[in-house]
């Protein structure tokens, strides 16, 4: 059997699973960089390639540990009800390989090859194993069924309070870009299906950030920032 050997590592602004948007793009400032190791970290590699503005990655689900089963319980479902391993996204497959497709931003060709990408829904450090141009005229179907999962999902507005808004302000440039990604994040509120508790106050990594906040009143509120 041919084994996969990595590409390269993408670096997320994602350190933990939790919070990770669950379908690529729905978060458009969260960026990856995908630096290749040799020997794939050649300029002619990656010809051609500027022309393409989005990309399909292969990649590992390399924190999923335990076995495949063949149902699962999409968060989309409410978590309660039962699909089969094929027709979900789930990361608890038999080979343990995902598709996500990104947003080509910049190729660098300087010193090796790195990619900066947009919408990205992987863990930091996942191991990318292909890389593809997607190609609108025969990947784009607008009348395709979607199953359960037909429709964009519902969001989230999102507040800032005060001590997280004065985080935000003394981190200068930084702080609208942040501020973007951690709106983006919570809007798709990422509690498990099952949360029903409107006073539990959660914790979600960003970068080097620990976000609290909280669902209330119909949206989510970032109570504070802290340096995880």
């Amino acid at each position: 059997m041919h084994t996969l050997d990595p590409l390269g590592h993408i670096a997320t602004p994602f350190p933990d699973k939790f919070g990770i948007p669950r379908q690529p793009r729905l978060a458009p400032h969260a960026r990856g960089v995908l630096k290749l190791l040799p020997p794939y970290d050649r300029e002619e590699a990656v010809r051609g390639l500027s022309a393409f503005s989005h990309l399909w990655l292969t990649f590992v689900f390399h924190q999923v540990h335990g076995r495949w089963q063949p149902t699962v319980r999409p968060p989309r479902l409410g978590g309660n009800t039962r699909v089969g391993v094929f027709a979900s996204r789930s990361p608890f497959r038999p080979n343990g390989l995902g598709l996500s497709l990104v947003e080509l931003l910049e190729i660098d060709t300087r010193q090796g090859v790195t990619l900066t990408l947009g919408g990205v829904d992987l863990v930091d450090g996942t191991p990318i194993v292909d890389i593809k141009p997607y190609i609108p005229y025969a990947e784009s179907v607008p009348d395709a069924r979607g199953g359960f999962v037909d429709g964009t999902p519902t969001t989230l507005p999102v507040a800032f309070a005060p001590a997280a808004e004065a985080t935000l302000t003394a981190l200068g440039p930084r702080a609208a870009e942040l501020r973007a990604l951690i709106s983006e994040v919570l809007a798709q509120d990422p509690r498990p299906a099952y949360a029903d508790d409107a006073a539990r106050v959660y914790g979600v990594r960003l970068y080097e950030f620990d976000i609290k906040w909280r669902c209330d009143d119909g949206g989510a509120q970032v109570l504070k920032l802290d340096i995880a």
